[in-house]
């Protein structure tokens, strides 16, 4: 007969103690989550991780003596392990918050207006922890630089259709490597990642700075045009629609699916009921299931459909789950996606019913760029 199941041992690392308190409240009495300690800084929290060794830590981003990104660093250098960001909605939050993904941070939470609203944030916090204890392997410090040449630049002029993305925990670095190798000319981006409300803003600023095609938050009602992504805006699902002759973007303010808002299987199926769009889909590292079953849809309605591979993925869980159900045409590491994009709109330029019609590139894309 086997044993008890071991908890998942998790340490609180915040300054404001109504915090704290809280955020254990909403885990301890949980059966298979033990909160081992609370931290009101990170000198007291790097104490508390080699007393306790916990699997798991939540991190507030501004604490005094030392700020949680400083901490991170560190962390991430001498002892690796699952942190996720519970952080402020402000413009300066969310921006420190990018900053900490990209140092390795696993995922980030939004922590409400006033700390007495943290409750809100404790089935977003369950969700995490436990998918990352469940989950496959997790990459905690940075992902890995790729030590070899990169293939050439492709070329997307002949493509015409959509390309789509998902992704979740380590997405936000996968997708920014993923749209820097992609051509100004690219045919229309929807995005969908999972991240809180006023954090997509901030994360389509930084990646316009960055690619060479436009990237936006996308808005309701908005014609998709060539040399622009859009990134589907926290707390709404985004998804694809035809108005007469051209495409534009839905949004919509349904329930969650798989715990998310947005969510990769809302788009996914939304582009599957399209008639004669050539459709290319992605679908990157994060934990759980979504965008598994929206691939099955699309993969069955003619799109060509691709899952992230195992050895360049922070998580691979929901591609692992789209290749398990049989939705993944292909499986690719991200330095090999932009060929394999290019050479699938080559060809199956014929394979739908019809072509759209083809969608202008905005006379100011990319100017500046090129100039």
């Amino acid at each position: 007969m086997a044993g008890p199941v071991r908890k998942t041992r998790v340490l609180i690392v915040d300054d404001s103690a109504i915090v704290r308190r809280m955020l254990s409240n909403a885990l301890q009495h949980e059966p298979d989550i033990e909160v081992v300690g609370l931290a009101s800084d990170p000198y007291v929290a790097r104490d508390l991780i080699v007393l306790h060794k916990p699997d798991v830590l939540t991190l507030d981003i501004e604490m005094p003596r030392m700020d949680g990104l400083t901490f991170l660093r560190q962390l991430m250098v001498h002892r690796p392990l699952p942190v996720i960001i519970v952080s402020s909605v402000t413009q300066e939050g969310s921006a420190a918050s990018f900053d900490a993904l990209a140092a390795g941070a696993v995922d980030v939470i939004a922590k409400p207006g006033g700390p007495y609203s943290v409750g809100d944030i404790a089935d977003k916090l369950k969700y995490r922890i436990r998918a990352i204890r469940t989950g496959r392997a997790v990459r905690f410090a940075r992902m890995r630089a790729h030590t070899g040449p990169l293939p050439p630049p492709v070329s997307l002029a002949h493509a015409s259709g959509l390309i789509l993305v998902g992704a979740s925990t380590g997405g936000t670095r996968a997708i920014e490597a993923l749209l820097t190798r992609l051509p100004a000319d690219t045919p229309p981006i929807l995005i969908v990642q999972h991240m809180p409300a006023h954090f997509t803003k901030v994360f389509a600023a930084r990646l316009d700075s960055l690619c060479p095609m436009s990237v936006i938050e996308a808005a309701d009602g908005q014609p998709l045009k060539r040399g622009v992504a859009y990134i589907a805006p926290g707390d709404f699902h985004l998804q694809v629609a035809a108005s007469g002759f051209h495409l534009q973007t839905v949004l919509q303010a349904g329930p969650p699916l798989h715990y998310q808002r947005p969510a990769v299987d809302m788009l996914f199926r939304s582009a599957s009921t399209l008639s004669g769009v050539p459709i290319v889909a992605l679908l990157l590292t994060g934990m759980g299931a979504d965008g598994a079953d929206g691939m099955v849809a699309l993969r069955e309605a003619g799109a060509v459909t691709i899952a992230e591979a195992e050895q360049s993925c922070v998580v691979f869980g929901m591609p692992a789950e789209a290749i398990a159900r049989g939705g993944a045409m292909h499986v690719a590491t991200l330095v090999a996606m932009p060929r394999l994009i290019a050479d699938s709109f080559r060809t199956r330029r014929a394979g739908r019913v019809t072509e759209p019609p083809e969608m202008p590139t905005p006379p100011t894309v990319r100017a500046r760029r090129e100039a």
